[in-house]
């Protein structure tokens, strides 16, 4: 996670609040009012301007209150301000799955996904005992990986426990977890390999060290592969 608990999530950038809100504005503005000078005033209908303005980045698209994207999952909404808004697959696509871990309790986790000022958060937490949380939707782009690229291309998933005690580590986690990145890739066509799904450590420009050296990747990568082939 940030600096407060150690391995885990990082932010997406140092700037200032607010500061991608106005260049995706400013985006947004010069592609739909290029597109429109170039085939002339009124020629592009209503509807064909709606659908231009859904694939543009940062667009915050209804969505169902509450609505989980993994069966099974339990819903507890992260601080707008760990996240940003966003149409994910049509305006970023999605190719990859970035494991973490908290270095602290998933309560904990919970908690400071929860608050505005810690500006960082992932959009799965998977518990010991194998439950999942989700924190935010796979639609929107959460400030995870500490970087804004990998951000934007990904699903973050946090798990339970610490980086330095292998025990934290259990089989329903690994079990769950594995099923929930299964999903993941199906979802997005992402590969099941270690290309694609990747420790936070390895996201470029990263300080973070997670998941450590005891997290089993044959292991994982072996139960992701049986979970895709199970509901293919």
């Amino acid at each position: 996670m940030g600096a407060e608990m150690g391995a885990g999530v990082g932010a997406e950038g140092s700037g200032p609040p607010g500061k991608d809100a106005d260049r995706r504005i400013g985006r947004r503005a010069l592609l739909v009012g290029g597109l429109a000078a170039a085939v002339g005033t009124g020629v592009l209908a209503r509807d064909e301007l709606a659908k231009l303005w859904w694939r543009m980045p940062g667009v915050e698209k209804a969505r169902v209150q509450g609505a989980v994207d993994f069966r099974g999952a339990r819903w507890l909404a992260a601080s707008t301000g760990n996240f940003r808004w966003a149409d994910r697959p049509d305006d970023y696509g999605v190719d990859m799955v970035v494991i973490h871990v908290t270095q602290g309790s998933l309560a904990s986790a919970v908690q400071v996904f929860q608050d505005p000022a810690h500006r960082a958060a992932a959009h799965y937490i998977v518990g010991k005992d194998g439950g999942i949380t989700q924190m935010i939707r796979e639609l929107d782009v959460a400030y995870h990986a500490g970087n804004r690229g990998y951000n934007e291309r990904s699903v973050g998933i946090e798990h339970e426990g610490f980086v330095d005690r292998p025990q934290d580590f259990t089989a329903a986690m690994y079990a769950a977890s594995a099923r929930l990145t299964a999903g993941i890739c199906r979802r997005y066509g992402i590969p099941v390999d270690r290309e694609h799904i990747i420790g936070h450590v390895e996201v470029p420009g990263t300080d973070h060290t997670d998941p450590g050296e005891h997290w089993d990747w044959d292991r994982y990568l072996r139960l992701v592969r049986e979970a895709h082939t199970a509901t293919a």
